[in-house]
């Protein structure tokens, strides 16, 4: 018996060695990041600079993975179903947790208790673009044309339930203007298309918009920010034009599936926190329209999904918006 006891008690301690040392030595090979929106997104930007920086403080490739559909849900249900690891991660932005558990029926996954939140990575304005012939010069008087037109006027989304659905919407009703979505699956393609005339205006985040604003091909409108962002001060809010307290973005953060390790969960947090200090990473991330956000700790973050959950799904009962089929 006693034998017997000494084998398996060393057989425990074996394992649980080799468990220490695994979670020490993680990630000893590449690690893939999984986003449920296109290259060219505000998502796609933020996380290929957090990848990239990654990749080279961890010694090990992080590699990011476009899993594209249902307003990023599709990458979402990927990434919930994946062995918890760390070898698969997600980049979750806000309306896969806040938005699309109050639009869509069936998901695959449940925002709350299917993954390990890690921490949060950056804040997203969202901006209000036209063509630059557009007649309207600010957001008073695209509304004023809009309110006169004969039909409604469309608008680019990246979806039903998106945050730039929603945020169209809230600022439809509460100017009481009738205007009709036009979904599109990435924010990129709505762009091409205000660009080239076809479609009268889109709600994007910054960091997606920018460029082009800055380089004339599309003319900024509104800012959906209670106060000017740093990151684009010349841009009045939407606050600014009539519609106080209107602020609705995008957040960004790092998700492991249930189950991860603790260890690993603090030494992504860790890392990440470490990038988002850098000032040559903050500069990129400012440049592409992105302002920092850290979580001093998971459980802070954890708190953070659940009652942006909770307020989102209160706006969208307030505003009427219909859930819908996927």
């Amino acid at each position: 018996m006693k034998l017997n006891c000494l084998i398996k008690f060393f057989g425990l301690v074996f394992l649980a060695s080799n468990a220490i040392v695994a979670l020490a030595a993680y990630p000893d090979r590449p690690v893939t990041i999984i986003i449920g929106f296109p290259p060219g997104t505000g998502t796609d930007t933020v996380t290929r600079i957090m990848a990239d920086r990654l990749s080279q403080r961890m010694g090990q490739q992080f590699l990011v993975d476009n899993k594209v559909g249902v307003a990023g849900s599709i990458g979402a249900g990927i990434a919930a179903k994946a062995k918890p690891d760390g070898y698969t991660l997600l980049v979750s932005a806000s309306a896969p947790m806040s938005i699309n558990p109050h639009i869509y029926k069936n998901l695959t996954y449940n925002p709350l208790t299917d993954f390990t939140p890690i921490g949060m990575l950056v804040w997203l304005p969202y901006l209000m673009v036209v063509n630059p012939n557009d007649p309207a010069n600010t957001l008073q008087q695209f509304l004023a044309n809009a309110q006169k037109s004969a039909t409604p006027v469309s608008y680019g989304s990246t979806g039903n339930g998106a945050t730039s659905n929603l945020v169209m919407s809230v600022l439809a009703k509460r100017a009481g203007v009738e205007m009709t979505q036009i979904p599109y699956k990435g924010s990129s393609q709505a762009q091409a298309d205000v660009i080239g005339g076809q479609l009268p205006v889109t709600f994007d985040t910054l960091s997606s918009s920018i460029a082009m604003v800055r380089a004339g091909k599309l003319k900024p409108l509104a800012v959906a920010t209670l106060k000017r962002t740093e990151l684009a001060p010349e841009i009045p809010t939407v606050v600014e034009q009539g519609f106080p307290g209107f602020e609705i973005g995008a957040w960004l953060g790092l998700f492991g599936s249930l189950g991860l390790p603790p260890a690993i969960q603090k030494t992504l947090l860790n890392e990440i926190n470490a990038i988002l200090q850098e000032p040559e990473t903050r500069a990129k991330l400012a440049k592409s329209g992105a302002e920092v956000r850290m979580s001093s700790n998971s459980g802070e973050f954890a708190l953070f999904i659940k009652n942006d959950n909770e307020n989102t799904g209160k706006l969208i009962r307030d505003f009427n918006i219909k859930p819908m089929e996927q």
